[in-house]
């Protein structure tokens, strides 16, 4: 539009209803420019239907880890309330009414996971003992006024005034506002709770549940970060109304509960009563999700070996947060379906073999290149080769087929995992891993029975006693009973077979018992906790089995335990054996990694030396070490100072970037004005310096004039 005015101005155009942008839905996002839009749609519900069921089995969860430890600081809370309502005039009364309830919440060291423990803890709290419930963060209470105004504002409701400065509150309500203190947070106490006990006088509780004299509950959630003064000073005046008010606190503890008395010295701390609680480890709570969430056959989505290791590497190195576990794998979940155009197979039973039907011959050729399904059409006769490279109906129903085939390898493999962790869990050194994650890691990756680990950790349980190895097969025989595939309950009711024939050992004569004991080596076994004694003695009784006749159960015991290692070999084989894993497995590590363990160095080393990678801009492609006249001004002047010494002349730098932004704009190398700088290139070479200084590539420097000094070295 053309405009003509006497003066410069700003005019303003409205585009028109015709021309304004179009709202990118979400699911969008999954449809590439060559994509079939109705498969990723379809992949986008697929992907959002699991990790709505993910999400509702992790709160689910996460409440039932939570469950015990709640409902004993309720108890604690409802306890503390009565005592204060029911106080006598014995002297042990008197001197626990001085003190202020406390209870100390040892959360452990994953602070992120706090917020949903404490969130839960403040909706009991209102909902069955009090309405008078406050939390408070170290960040916000940086001084004794500021913890005052943020306790009375949050329970009161009215904006609170301090002396010296009232522009710090962070909530400004219409409300009148009052002044900080506790002695104005005493009379609205009486003046709420006499309005209810007039609604309901002769009821120890009010219309709502809550008692008559419900308590104020102060809760701190980051204990160890607040300021140790602002915590004594206010514990101090708080107990000078322990009398008027039935406060009661909350210390959310991350590291050890020695640390209140490091923080708070003996003549405040004796002013608490404290009561400890003790939250489920974090490790524990991973190995509980792992469990529900991985170990199941119950979600069609799956991590492969490394991407599990990723996420379990992340926890025990970087934060213990189980919140951001279950972040990392709906990461996966995430990029699985918009990476994978086949997982639109990734489903259910009934919806993946009617999405198998409608694929269309671009995805049958998708799934014909696939490396699991080769494999699985170089096994077959040529006729049926033929078939599975040319018919596209042939390969849908055999894609139906071998989907079926791995749901039933994923409902086999779990029950049998569980088993041999059952078994070899409490074996000295634990050969196959402490946790079961880290043995269902192995074999992801490779045949676990061709390790030395499990060579080592049959040959003790082959050393196990009767009663110990009874007890660990019916452990067997307890995972193996929901079982519904027929080749589980053949191993159910084989394995029960094999503990009623050891039942009927103790009906032997004792001849027989007592050749056992001169046979076998075992029992003597027992006595030697040495490792090089441990070897010693196996190679003897190994020699020693080719002379000495094995007794009963020595027999028996190897029967059983060659059973087990059958149902291994057959049952633990690497998921990338099955065709089309791919389908359902998320294998790309690395990409996860670098979500989720960035390096914000190399990140923003890699977006200067080359834009591209992020921008994604055709014109923005060069050879390795040269730099786009197209570039942002940032990344050419990150170029050239890469070229530079210890110490840069800032003219000679200009120059050199106004003979790139000149190339830029298209002019003629032979003109006079070629590289001349002005004004707007001036402005954005300084701006862009300045950027460069703020990300600490360079610095300003007295050493020389009109020069800075480069503080980076070796970079991309």
């Amino acid at each position: 539009m053309n405009t003509s005015s006497v003066s410069k101005g700003c005019f303003v155009f409205k585009p028109s209803s015709k021309k304004r942008k179009r709202t990118v839905g979400i699911d969008e996002y999954f449809v590439d420019g060559n994509d079939d839009c109705g498969n990723g749609r379809e992949r986008f519900n697929i992907c959002q239907k699991l990790w709505e069921k993910i999400k509702m089995d992790t709160e689910i969860l996460q409440d039932e880890l939570n469950e015990k430890i709640l409902e004993s600081l309720l108890d604690f809370i409802k306890k503390c309330t009565l005592s204060f309502q029911s106080r006598t005039d014995d002297w042990a009364s008197r001197m626990r009414a001085s003190e202020i309830p406390t209870a100390a919440l040892v959360l452990g060291v994953n602070v992120p996971d706090h917020d949903m423990t404490f969130q839960s803890l403040s909706d009991l709290l209102k909902n069955s003992v009090t309405p008078f419930s406050v939390s408070v963060q170290a960040k916000e209470c940086t001084a004794l006024k500021n913890l005052m105004q943020r306790v009375l504002e949050r329970l009161m409701g009215v904006g609170v005034s301090v002396e010296e400065d009232e522009e710090d509150s962070g909530i400004h309500l219409p409300q009148k506002r009052v002044s900080c203190s506790i002695s104005v947070l005493c009379q609205w106490y009486k003046t709420v709770t006499k309005k209810h006990a007039m609604k309901s006088p002769d009821k120890t509780c009010s219309e709502n549940g809550f008692l008559q004299s419900p308590p104020i509950v102060v809760i701190f959630k980051d204990f160890e970060a607040f300021n140790p003064r602002v915590l004594q000073d206010f514990i101090l005046i708080c107990n000078r109304y322990i009398h008027e008010l039935p406060l009661i606190f909350v210390f959310g503890i991350a590291t050890s509960p020695s640390t209140v008395q490091h923080v708070l010295p003996h003549s405040v701390s004796s002013l608490l009563c404290i009561e400890l609680f003790q939250s489920l480890s974090c490790t524990q709570h991973l190995a509980t999700v792992i469990d529900k969430l991985i170990l199941t056959s119950q979600f069609p989505f799956k991590l492969t070996g490394k991407v599990l290791q990723v996420l379990v590497s992340i926890f025990l190195y970087h934060d213990f947060s189980v919140r951001n576990f279950v972040k990392g794998l709906q990461l996966a979940l995430l990029e699985h379906f918009h990476s994978q155009p086949l997982s639109v197979l990734c489903c259910k039973k009934q919806e993946a073999r009617h999405n198998a039907q409608k694929l269309s011959h671009k995805d049958v050729e998708m799934v014909r290149q696939l490396p699991s399904f080769m494999r699985y059409v170089e096994t077959q006769e040529p006729q049926e080769q033929v078939q599975l490279l040319t018919s596209d109906d042939h390969v849908k129903e055999v894609c139906q087929m071998l989907l079926k085939g791995l749901r039933k390898y994923h409902k086999n493999y779990y029950p049998i995992l569980r088993c041999l962790h059952s078994l070899t869990a409490s074996l000295p050194k634990y050969p196959l891993g402490k946790q079961i994650r880290e043995l269902h890691i192995s074999c992801l990756e490779k045949n676990v029975w061709e390790t030395n680990e499990y060579e080592s950790a049959m040959q003790l349980l082959r050393l196990l006693a009767k009663d110990e190895l009874v007890a660990a097969l019916r452990k067997c025989a307890d995972i193996l009973k929901p079982g519904k595939t027929k080749k589980m309950k053949s191993a159910l009711q084989q394995l029960e077979d094999y503990i009623i024939r050891f039942e009927q050992l103790d009906g032997m004569s004792i001849e027989t018992l007592s050749g056992e004991e001169i046979t076998s080596p075992g029992k003597d076994l027992q006595k030697k906790t040495d490792l090089f004694q441990l070897q010693k003695t196996l190679l003897e009784m190994k020699g020693s089995r080719r002379t000495k006749k094995m007794s009963p159960f020595e027999i028996l015991r190897n029967e059983t335990l060659d059973f087990i290692d059958g149902l291994v070999r057959s049952h633990l084989t690497p998921p990338e054996l099955q065709p089309l894993n791919e389908v359902c497995y998320y294998s790309s590590s690395g990409v996860l990694r670098r979500h989720l363990n960035a390096t914000p160095r190399t990140s923003i080393q890699t977006a200067l030396s080359h834009p591209f990678y992020f921008l994604q801009n055709e014109s923005l492609k060069t050879d390795a070490g040269t730099v786009s006249s197209a570039a942002p001004d940032i990344c050419i002047v990150y170029k050239l100072h890469l070229e530079c010494g210890r110490l840069i002349n800032l003219y000679d730098w200009l120059e050199a970037y106004a003979t790139v932004v000149s190339a830029a704009e298209g002019k003629d190398p032979d003109a006079e004005d070629y590289g001349k700088v002005d004004e707007l290139k001036h402005a954005r070479f300084i701006q862009s310096v300045s950027e460069l200084e703020f990300l600490g590539f360079v610095k300003s420097t007295k050493q020389k004039t009109d020069h800075v000094a480069r503080l980076t070295w070796g970079g991309c």
